[in-house]
């Protein structure tokens, strides 16, 4: 009963950031209908998908105020990030699949090394600044400035498209006159673009409004998220007028890299999945890897630089130092792997798709045994905590 309360919980904010997310993804894909495809994806889809990790990181900052609260952070913005190259390419691949689109995958490898390569070096960054044992606003600052040269290189180099692209793409978003749902449920089950768009079809002045509301709605159940994830992870939690709880009392961290990082991810992987049935592979590949940088870069630079800026530097503990340095030298090795993945065969199927699989789930047994110090985890956790005392060396 400890933590069957903030699991259901979990599960709820999963689904309501799904169903805002559709709303979301609508918006933003028609308002980013003239970015050439890859651009598209790898900046508007991205930055819109990774919303949630911004609200996480955020709230696990502000709402906790301590270095279990950026811990959380980077377990969120880090874990989201290997989710993003693992599960989402290996769903696109299977999904194009299985329902017949496609037997095969093949991407632009200008697309996949312009990425790849600005995703490792981001990486490399963050290795680089987020390795002190204190953090201040300038360490939030040089993070975001990395991710808008980035945004810069990309809208810089984008390919100019006719006037007449996309000019009837949007048409069969949303057909309102074959959706019969009354506007009370589409309320009730969150149809944002029943509710938004009506009997009309889209366009600047319904899909503002239909973005700006889902991303407040993003917004708000990142809070109940985070403090779901809080309650999992701490020994003991009260919620009011209800009683008093045992959790697993292992590091938040811990939590947040597998629960907060895959709930936050599912935007990522709806318009992914989406983009993948329309034939755009470039997009849907490079909003999981731009959701990467994104995440990286801003989602954990931007609350930490407004953070530091009010409450003044934060001080790293220890252990949180070693944990989170851990996890980051973790991430940069599996972003490695799962471009080698991509880049091994001139086109993806089945089998890469199952590749990706295994290796997310080898990253969550490790997770798993970390929380509960199994001794071959532990020995990998030293083995990745000497590879970071190198770097710092360096």
């Amino acid at each position: 009963m400890g933590i069957l309360i903030p699991l259901v919980l979990v599960i709820i904010s999963c689904l309501i950031i799904w169903k805002a997310s559709d709303g979301f993804a609508v918006a933003s894909g028609y308002i980013g209908r003239n970015l050439s495809e890859g651009v598209r994806g790898a900046t508007i889809n991205a930055i819109g998908s990774s919303l949630p990790e911004v609200f996480t990181s955020f709230f696990f900052l502000f709402y906790l105020r301590d270095t279990d609260g950026f811990s959380g952070g980077i377990g969120t913005t880090a874990g989201s990030a290997i989710f993003n190259g693992m599960i989402i390419p290996a769903f696109v691949i299977m999904v194009v699949i299985f329902t017949g689109v496609t037997n095969k995958i093949t991407l632009s490898k200008k697309v996949l090394r312009r990425d790849g390569t600005s995703l490792i070096i981001a990486e490399l960054m963050f290795i680089i600044i987020i390795s002190g044992d204190s953090l201040d606003w300038w360490h939030g600052f040089i993070l975001m400035t990395i991710y808008f040269i980035y945004l810069f290189y990309m809208l810089k180099t984008m390919k100019r498209l006719p006037k007449y692209h996309n000019h009837h793409f949007y048409d069969d978003v949303y057909n309102a006159d074959e959706d019969q749902t009354s506007f009370f449920m589409a309320l009730l089950t969150f149809d944002l673009e029943r509710v938004f768009i009506g009997n009309k079809k889209i366009s600047e002045k319904n899909a503002w409004p239909l973005l700006i509301f889902s991303t407040i709605s993003i917004a708000m159940i990142c809070w109940l998220l985070v403090l779901s994830c809080e309650w999992i992870g701490s020994a003991e939690y009260t919620i009011p007028y209800v009683g008093t709880f045992n959790g697993l009392n292992i590091p938040i961290m811990f939590i947040a890299v597998i629960l907060a990082s895959a709930a936050s991810s599912v935007p990522d992987t709806i318009i992914s999945m989406n983009d993948a049935r329309k034939g755009n592979y470039e997009d849907a590949f490079a909003n999981a890897l731009g959701s990467n940088i994104f995440d990286i870069c801003f989602a954990m630079g931007f609350p930490l630089f407004i953070y530091t800026l009010i409450y003044g530097p934060i001080h790293m503990q220890p252990e949180t130092i070693a944990q989170s340095g851990e996890l980051r030298m973790l991430l940069l090795i599996l972003t490695v792997l799962a471009f080698g993945v991509y880049t091994m065969r001139k086109s993806l199927n089945l089998i890469e798709a199952y590749i990706l699989l295994g290796m997310y789930f080898v990253f969550t047994l490790y997770v798993i045994g970390r929380g509960a110090e199994n001794p071959i985890a532990m020995s990998i956790a030293e083995f990745l905590h000497s590879i970071v005392a190198y770097l710092n060396i360096l």
